[in-house]
């Protein structure tokens, strides 16, 4: 470990040169409280800034064992610190210096969701920060007095108030890690009690807008209270006993006028798979963790998908058992993304009307009359969703606010009212008997197989140009691999840039386990058990600050959006 004065003395002795004399500095660095780690140095002031890490011993940190006794802590505490880093970088760092992305000190930040994270790791050891520097530059000359400045004034400080014990808000770590306990505790007793989610009382669900996660402020929101037909209590290790609604294992309609909060309750339960920070509002809104959200994506890519369960004799005979197209409508779209999810393992399946194909989901009596069977491929939803219960044990939540046939398919029917849930089961039961429906059931008496697929290893091909590995997260909706732009802006579970970074690189990760035999489900899971065992750094073979933790149904869910992906299916 090379003492702080040679980084000093390096840093002095570059001052002025071509840029590249950056890379000089290279290497670990023993300062009074911590090491610093400069694990790769940028070759240009515009490139993407350096990867840095400093690390703290964790007894002198004054982190005590408390805050990392279970995964649940720990993640917590990580996040916890995460977000004071951060706000560190902008109190501390004087920000943009000289050309490029000079002066920038950042680290990972995390949005309403509490992520695991390798932007900061915590060990009976050490606790260590990741995060990227921008080396200053004039021109494209170094900057050595710029960086000494970052290296020695501004970064220490953002050490010393985002790591250390004694100069964190105390109260505001222990409820981060307790709130974050809870969540986890709650949701796992979820299947245990013969539910698939819950929504304490008191929840604030709303958000600010549609691009504004945070919640709405507490005068203009409605806070939730559960009907007594729905209402349960769970025993939380922190909170205590807390009642709400618990959403019942089976088929769950969500009823009301526009604008009365039907979606709105959906989200949340949609977003229930993640902890939530204190203050949320949704802290305590929680889901089991295989829930896939299901909408239309019209022009998806599919890939030897077995939609026959809701497709079938289509013109020309063309194949639905291994339907593949490059340009799916929105009827087989949502067949092949529900037929995957069930494939990938899903427990929950949500949909909501507004973002699904309409001749999908319903065909009235009208037009079973005029449009014989004979002459129609699509099984629409509603004649499959009780079998997707009764066969295949997975539930659906489904917002409904246009046709009242769901009604009889329904074992749950929650009526949403100015934003509050209401248990009218009983009466969409009896209008569905006294009104009854003349529509023929057209969906037979089987959900139906769903054959799994097993990925050929020739259609990854990561690289781009002169074998240059080109592998990147661009954002919540795209993925790069290679020459590939996977669209993923469909996978409406994903929260955060980190997660689409972790999974470009898991999908390069996978292509270790091809062998032209293990199907998808089993290809993905390895990948997750290796995460589980060997945690997020098992993906990449360097160290970064940039992945956050996803599930096994959105890994699948990436990878079956490829365009060049090549499936076997399996006879």
């Amino acid at each position: 470990m090379t003492p702080e004065k040679q980084l000093r003395a390096e840093l002095q002795r570059i001052n002025g040169k071509g840029y590249k004399a950056y890379k000089d500095i290279k290497g670990n660095y023993r300062f009074p409280h911590y090491q610093l780690f400069l694990d790769h140095i940028q070759g240009d002031p515009f490139a993407t800034p350096s990867r840095a890490r400093v690390r703290v011993d964790r007894q002198a940190s004054g982190l005590g064992p408390e805050i990392t006794q279970n995964r649940s802590r720990r993640i917590a505490a990580c996040d916890f610190l995460t977000r004071r880093f951060f706000a560190c970088c902008r109190k501390f760092s004087k920000g943009r210096r000289g050309t490029g992305k000079g002066g920038l000190i950042a680290i990972d930040g995390p949005g309403q969701e509490i992520l695991e994270r390798t932007s900061m790791v915590i060990t009976d050891a050490f606790v260590e920060a990741r995060f990227r520097i921008g080396l200053p530059a004039h021109g494209r000359k170094i900057a050595g007095s710029e960086a000494e400045a970052m290296f020695f004034e501004e970064l220490p400080r953002i050490v010393s108030h985002s790591i250390f014990h004694e100069n964190l808000d105390s109260d505001a770590l222990y409820r981060h890690i307790k709130t974050a306990e809870d969540t986890d505790t709650a949701r796992s007793q979820l299947t245990g009690r013969g539910l698939i989610a819950f929504v304490s009382d008191g929840s604030l669900l709303p958000r600010r807008s549609g691009i504004d996660p945070r919640p709405m402020p507490e005068k203009d929101a409605i806070a939730f209270k559960s009907p007594a037909a729905y209402r349960v209590s769970l025993e939380l290790p922190n909170a205590g006993r807390v009642s709400g609604m618990g959403i019942p294992a089976g088929v769950t309609l969500i009823v009301g006028g526009g604008y009365h909060g039907k979606s709105t309750l959906l989200s949340a339960i949609e977003l229930g798979i993640y902890n939530h920070v204190p203050g949320d509002g949704r802290e305590l809104a929680i889901t089991v963790e295989n829930t896939q959200k299901i909408r239309a994506c019209d022009g998806r890519s599919i890939e030897k998908t077995d939609i026959s369960p809701f497709i079938n004799n289509l013109p020309f005979q063309k194949e639905t058992a291994e339907f593949s197209t490059e340009n799916a409508s929105g009827s087989t779209s949502q067949a092949a993304n529900i037929s995957e999810a069930v494939e990938a393992g899903a427990e929950v399946i949500l949909l909501d009307e507004d973002t699904s194909a309409t001749n999908f989901m319903i065909r009235d009596h009208r037009m079973q009359q005029l449009v014989k069977k004979a002459q129609e491929p699509i099984t629409p939803f509603i004649d499959k969703v009780r079998q997707l219960y009764a066969d295949k044990n997975i539930s659906t939540v489904l917002v409904m606010g246009g046709s009242g046939d769901y009604f009889a398919m329904a074992d749950h029917t929650i009526q949403m009212t100015e934003y509050q849930p209401h248990d009218v089961t009983a009466a969409a039961r009896a209008i569905a008997m006294e009104t009854g429906t003349d529509r023929w059931e057209e969906g037979g008496r089987h959900f139906g197989a769903i054959r799994s697929r097993t990925p050929l290893p020739e259609s990854f091909n990561p690289y781009k140009g002169h074998n240059k590995l080109k592998i990147a997260g661009r954002g919540l909706n795209e993925i790069q691999f290679g020459n590939e732009s996977i669209d993923i802006s469909d996978l409406e579970q994903l929260v955060d840039n980190s997660q689409t970074t972790a999974i470009a690189h898991a999908i390069y990760y996978a292509t270790k386990y091809m062998n032209g035999s293990l199907s998808l489900k089993a290809l993905v899971e390895r990948v997750i058990d290796d995460i589980h065992r060997d945690g997020l750094d098992a993906l990449t073979p360097y160290i970064t600050g940039e992945s956050a933790r996803f599930r096994a149904l959105d890994l699948a869910g990436a990878i079956n959006r490829m365009r060049s992906l090549k499936i076997r299916q399996s006879q």
